[in-house]
């Protein structure tokens, strides 16, 4: 399929290399910092040579947001009409942040979304793996995160699909959370919650068909990561700031203790007992817990890129691609020569990991966005910039966030 340019508001381009099978509509509005008037914008869309102008003119409506905070920190963004009564949305989106970061990094992208979809969505911006609490280790912020979610379920009664967006490491920890999520039965929990009784060793027959596929129990819809290091941080010029340079690369894995469990597990440095690193499990299903087949679960799987400029995450990282597989836009560092994982049969080398986590990852169909922030100011911010992690330093962002919210399957 062709490839597709969109220029957004002049601070950069989004490149989507496989559009989503239903009609894209791009209605993406111009963010100006600094301005408080909002008029009619337009996007510039280029497909196969012919270029269009669409203008969006922003709806108002009689509704405003109103922050919900839970015991465990984060807090739920809704819409309430003009009396105060709150709506009853059917999609829960949840919302995760990265290495430090905190709910807060999310509000505004939360608040994008009940604009335009006021009346089906709750935004729930996690905070339960804030700040020194990201170093604990991708598993165990994933386990967090599915508890912290089902205590949401179990607020909004009348949602019937989910949605995650994550940022960064967030990414990691909501993959981790939705292998947890995966096909489980939240009945029973709900059941005593709210007083019923269910006799021990009597199912329901139907229970299984229930929660086949789902997420929770949910209809899992759309999975959106935004520069999210989904081959980790390991040599590879997968983290930027070190240029490549390989006695770099290895001093940064030797010290990824620093970051604690985290750390360990982006720099594939976590192999214990003979277990390979969790990044690696984590493109396999296992017994326990189901990775690829709940991420296959959704309907969509959207992956957002910074081409240039992320000191953090590197492109091919964060769009699961090869090296010699990322669009020539720019120039790029000289692929590595691929070492097929079945020549490595005698031992003497490392399997590649960075190619048996492409390969299975990639087994299921990704939209693929590839963020370019070259004439904006805040390029060398592009990391925090693609979330919007707060309207003054990253506003030119805004763009990359009306572009999720214009292609979100609700």
């Amino acid at each position: 399929m062709a490839a597709m340019d969109v220029e957004i508001g002049g601070d950069g381009v989004v490149r989507t290399e496989e559009p989503p099978p239903n009609e894209m509509k791009h209605r993406g509005s111009k963010k100006n910092a600094g301005k408080k008037k909002r008029s009619k914008s337009k996007v510039t869309m280029t497909t196969s040579g012919k270029k269009e102008t669409f203008s969006y003119m922003p709806k108002f409506r009689c509704f405003r947001s109103k922050p919900e905070t839970d015991k465990n920190g984060g807090y739920d963004m809704e819409v309430e009409d003009q009396t105060g009564e709150k709506m009853t949305p059917t999609h829960l989106i949840v919302l995760v942040n990265g290495l430090i970061g905190s709910a807060e990094n999310w509000k505004y992208g939360a608040k994008e979304f009940l604009k335009r979809y006021p009346e089906d969505v709750v935004a729930h911006c996690s905070e339960c793996n804030s700040s020194m609490l990201t170093f604990d280790g991708v598993d165990v912020m994933g386990e967090r995160l599915a508890e912290e979610v089902i205590s949401v379920i179990k607020r909004h009664p009348s949602v019937q699909k989910i949605s995650f967006v994550g940022h960064s490491l967030g990414g990691l920890i909501a993959r981790y959370a939705i292998g947890r999520l995966y096909e489980r039965d939240i009945t029973g929990e709900l059941c005593q919650e709210n007083g019923e009784y269910r006799r021990d060793g009597v199912e329901d027959p139907l229970l299984k068909q229930k929660v086949k596929g789902k997420i929770a129990g949910l209809e899992p819809m759309n999975f959106i990561t935004s520069a999210t290091p989904h081959l980790g941080s390991w040599g590879h010029n997968q983290v930027p700031v070190f240029c490549g340079v390989k006695p770099l690369e290895k001093a940064a894995a030797r010290t990824s203790w620093c970051l604690g469990r985290s750390g360990k597990h982006l720099f594939l440095t976590d192999k214990k007992d003979g277990k390979p690193p969790l990044l690696l499990q984590m493109v396999n299903d296992s017994e326990d817990v189901k990775f690829i087949s709940a991420l296959q679960s959704f309907k969509r799987r959207v992956a957002y890129a910074n081409v240039r400029f992320d000191s953090l995450v590197g492109w091919s990282t964060s769009s699961l691609r090869r090296k010699n597989e990322l669009p020539k836009t720019i120039q790029s560092p000289s692929p590595r020569e691929e070492l097929p994982l079945e020549a490595i049969a005698s031992g003497r080398k490392k399997i590649d990991f960075e190619e048996e986590m492409i390969r299975n990852l990639t087994k299921m169909s990704w939209e693929r966005v590839d963020v370019n922030f070259r004439g904006s100011k805040q390029r060398y911010l592009a990391h925090g910039t693609i979330q919007v992690q707060n309207g003054c330093l990253y506003s030119d962002g805004a763009d990359v966030i009306q572009h999720m919210v214009d292609n979100f399957l609700v």
